[in-house]
């Protein structure tokens, strides 16, 4: 049975073999089942497995085969289940690596595998040669070949192109310049017919399916001819060697021939403008795969399909489901192949969106519990107060929604203008079909289009032509066009109600319904990109705010609304993933706690971060951080402290790319990022600054409030309707920050020897005055005495039953409370308001007896009971039904 997940990353140095190891710790600690990071094999060098170049085989880099047998025989050894993360929508970019794309940029539309990638061959966007943009230079074309940095290599038979790093197939076509060369030096007739051969065979062009099967076949019995003649004669190697020494060092040679390849070898920063293939958001080394297409959906699942049908694997986790073409057609598909596993879909969820229902999964992977539990932890009142304060400290925008809206301008006209412009194109021929929009200008049109990709309030709608749309994609839709109309006001309105007309199915046709499911594959980088990635690092109002799933600009939400989304989870997804932490959130969940603090304390905050402000600013110099950075950096202390130097260094680094204010990945500034450096730096290396600090840490007990929060919300993490998941490490105290700093290795064996410790503590511990050391083990100990309970007591915790509690008194407000079939869970909240003291708030305890599982322990409880006499000293309480189960 299915109870909690534990999440690993996997990587080089911790692949199957290392996860196998830690199963007896996870086993002890309550879990049910394991949750990894892709297996299949990934680019050279990955840390993470989601640049996928092998979907045939499992990683080498983690142990291959053999390595994964072995964990899979440990797991079946404590029954637990396995649960793998899968990357449908992209696969990387890695040389001879990815044998698929490597065939592709070798034989162009001729490839047996040129419909496995989402490109744009000529005659679909007016190009002429069938060419796949390749921008790895790190110069202009020209300099580099002035430079001799592009030269061809020969291994045997087989001929490639390097630079630098980079390598690249040449064009067998292209071969006769250099097999006639040589030929002709050493006048033979055979390699001079050879030569011929290569020269005349079919074109690149020819994409139809017997004749790019006859071209592949004659292609290697070329190739294997050629292998024979030059092992059998070598002076004939010596002579086209000789022949590729004279085109390595002649530039005018070295274009002709790159001329003739299937891709154009580019600069690095011509991909920002003239991209024609679908990436992984702004990532040109990751190419959208077109799994919508059966054969390829096949390909790309073979291994995984057969891990779940010897058993091996009985989850799956489905990486970035809004980048796929067709979304519910994919998961139909992977539900056919796997009708018994548990899939979980990566989705964000907006704040009044909802999963679709028709989508045969089990759930979301929990960012939207993520940000209804982050929101319950957030005390609405501080929000007049922390505006205001960060306004006019900063100077910075009160409206997050201005600032998301700038930043999603920003990437569509940087990191993602191939994409726009590529719809654009579309948008404008389907213009040119339609009398009524004939006569629309390509930037008309593009400025339209970028209007509704702005103004869209979800990722994607799920469009499909053979269908309806929803009615909720339909709204989204409608959303979208009026807030266009606003924001872009100097466009013609009938075209933005147009694009809008097209989005809803309006207009049958093939261009229309190829253009309503290309614009939602965009519209998910644009919020992805322009939210997450750009505005999520620009508004700093409350950074505990600031996390996947959530919305920076809603503070916090009223209680019920926690209490409804339970009971919209136990009655439409039981089965759903909850978290609190994953490898893509910006913080961990103690950090965030911390943070969160201060929507309760807003007056004290002010104060103190004017006074850093004064004390920090001769540590700047000239082109020192600005305000809002420094906001960032001062809130992160307040959640981080004490924290390493070298690491918050780098997490303020990317924090500034990201923002992309001052600097950004692809138009670095060396000299802001050296001046931000040295001020974090200076700063946290300035007693003044951090007697201060500390002083003020220790003032609002921001440390033991921080703590006693994370515990109340991993508490309501383990107890709530659906299956929670632990991040690795988060089951004790953890100040990590975004990626890569939380994907640092876990000592597991010190984990394993502190469960040892806690797990014989009594029930009420969370409710005593401990001593420091075991204050540090209690979020562990909470883990494991949850766990174990879920694994006895499985009737507690059907995911089908939710239930609010009434509570009553002053102090009403600051109780979460809930009662599972035979558990009743009391929770704490805004904790530094509470003071520690519940007054005369009661609660009534459902019918029958009721002793502690988490709280004072001993006694029955029953009928009405005072809220302090459970949570007296501890953040939480979770009682047990005596005698009478359901």
């Amino acid at each position: 049975m299915r109870r909690a997940t534990y999440r690993l990353q996997l990587q080089a140095g911790f692949g199957f073999d290392e996860a196998a190891a830690v199963v007896d710790y996870l086993v002890d600690l309550g879990i049910s089942d394991l949750y990894v990071s892709p297996i299949l094999q990934a680019a050279s060098g990955s840390t993470h497995g989601y640049d996928v170049v092998d979907h045939s085989r499992l990683s080498e880099d983690l142990g291959g085969d053999e390595a994964f047998g072995r964990l899979h025989r440990e797991l079946m050894r404590r029954s637990m289940g396995l649960t793998v993360d899968i990357v449908p929508n992209h696969m990387a970019i890695d040389g001879p690596n990815n044998r698929w794309w490597w065939d592709v940029l070798e034989n162009g539309p001729s490839s047996l595998y040129a419909t496995y990638f989402d490109i744009d061959w000529p005659g679909e966007d007016g190009r002429h040669e069938p060419t796949v943009l390749v921008p790895v230079l790190g110069d202009r074309y020209g300099r580099v070949l002035d430079e001799h940095e592009v030269r061809v290599v020969r291994t045997g038979s087989s001929f490639t192109l390097r630079y630098f790093d980079h390598e690249l197939p040449v064009s067998p076509r292209t071969l006769d310049t250099i097999l006639g060369g040589a030929a002709k030096a050493q006048g033979d007739d055979d390699l001079l017919a050879l030569a011929d051969e290569f020269a005349h065979l079919p074109h690149a062009s020819l994409s139809e399916p017997s004749a790019v099967r006859m071209r592949h076949d004659h292609k290697e019995r070329l190739a294997e001819r050629l292998a024979v003649l030059l092992s059998d004669r070598p002076e004939l190697g010596k002579a086209v060697d000789a022949e590729i020494e004279s085109l390595n060092i002649d530039a005018e040679d070295m274009d002709a021939l790159l001329r003739r390849q299937n891709y154009r070898l580019a600069y690095w920063r011509t991909a920002r403008d003239e991209l024609d293939y679908r990436r992984f958001f702004n990532i040109e080394t990751l190419v959208g795969v077109r799994v919508e297409d059966d054969q390829v959906f096949s390909d790309t699942h073979a291994t995984i399909g057969r891990l779940v049908r010897d058993g091996a694997v009985d989850g799956l986790r489905v990486d970035h489901i809004d980048g796929l073409h067709d979304p519910d057609g994919y998961l139909q598909r992977l539900n056919r192949l796997a009708p018994d596993a548990h899939v979980f879909v990566e989705k964000i969820l907006e704040s009044d969106e909802h999963l679709p229902t028709s989508w045969p999964v089990s759930g979301t992977t929990g960012y939207d519990f993520l940000a209804q539990v982050t929101d319950a932890f957030v005390d609405r009142a501080g929000e007049g107060p922390l505006t205001t304060c960060y306004t006019q400290l900063t100077g910075e925008p009160g409206r997050y929604e201005d600032v998301v809206l700038e930043a999603k301008f920003q990437v569509m006209r940087d990191e993602l203008a191939p994409e726009v412009e590529r719809l654009a194109k579309l948008l404008h021929s389907v213009c040119e079909n339609h009398r009524g929009q004939r006569d629309r200008t390509r930037a008309e049109v593009a400025t339209a289009l970028q209007a509704v990709l702005a103004a869209f309030p979800v990722y994607r709608t799920y469009a499909r032509p053979e269908r309806l749309l929803d009615p909720t994609d339909a709204r989204h839709v409608d959303q979208a066009v009026r807030a266009a109309k606003e924001i872009a006001p100097g466009v013609d309105q009938d075209l933005i109600g147009f694009v809008g007309e097209l989005l809803r199915l309006e207009h049958p046709g093939g261009p229309e319904a190829r253009f309503a499911q290309m614009f939602p594959q965009l519209s998910a980088p644009v919020m992805a990109k322009g939210a997450e990635d750009t505005a999520f690092y620009r508004y700093n109002r409350l950074i505990s705010l600031n996390e996947v799933g959530g919305d920076p600009g809603r503070f916090g939400r009223p209680l019920d609304d926690f209490h409804r989304a339970s009971l919209a989870t136990a009655s439409t997804w039981p089965e759903t993933m909850l978290t609190l932490a994953t490898h893509d959130t910006k913080r961990s969940p103690y950090v965030r706690a911390r943070i969160s603090l201060l929507s309760e304390l807003p007056e004290y905050w002010e104060e103190a971060v004017t006074q850093w402000f004064g004390m920090t600013d001769h540590h700047a110099g000239d082109r020192g951080p600005d305000y809002n950075a420094r906001y960032l950096l001062f809130q992160t202390l307040v959640g981080t402290w004490p924290i390493a130097t070298d690491r918050l260094v780098a997490y303020m680094d990317k924090a500034a790319k990201e923002a992309k204010v001052h600097t950004s990945w692809s138009d670095g500034d060396a000299e802001y990022d050296e001046a931000l450096r040295n001020f974090v730096t200076s700063t946290v290396s300035d007693d003044r600054f951090v007697l201060a600090l500390e002083e003020f840490l220790q003032r609002q007990r921001i440390s033991p409030l921080g703590r006693a929060a994370a515990v109340a919300q991993h508490a309501v993490l383990l107890t709530c309707p659906g299956i929670p998941d632990i991040y690795q490490g988060t089951e004790t105290w953890d100040n990590s920050l975004v990626d890569p700093d939380n994907r640092r290795p876990v000592d597991f064996r010190a984990l394993a020897s502190a469960l040892g410790e806690v797990s014989g503590w009594p029930d009420d511990i969370l409710a005593r005055e401990y001593d420091r050391s075991a204050e540090h083990r209690a979020k562990l100990w909470l883990t494991n005495r949850l766990l174990t309970h879920r694994r006895e007591r499985p009737e507690c915790y059907d995911n089908r039953s939710y239930e609010p509690l009434t509570v009553r008194g002053e102090k009403a407000d600051h109780l979460i409370a809930f009662t599972r079939p035979d558990l009743v869970v009391l929770v704490g909240r805004h904790l530094w308001g509470l003071g520690g003291d519940w007054g005369g708030t009661t609660i009534e305890l459902p019918p029958g007896r009721w002793r502690s599982v988490v709280g004072p322990a001993g006694e029955e409880h029953g009928g009405q009971h005072r809220v302090g006499g459970f949570l007296g000293h501890g953040p939480v309480a979770v009682l047990e039904r005596v005698g009478h189960h359901h």
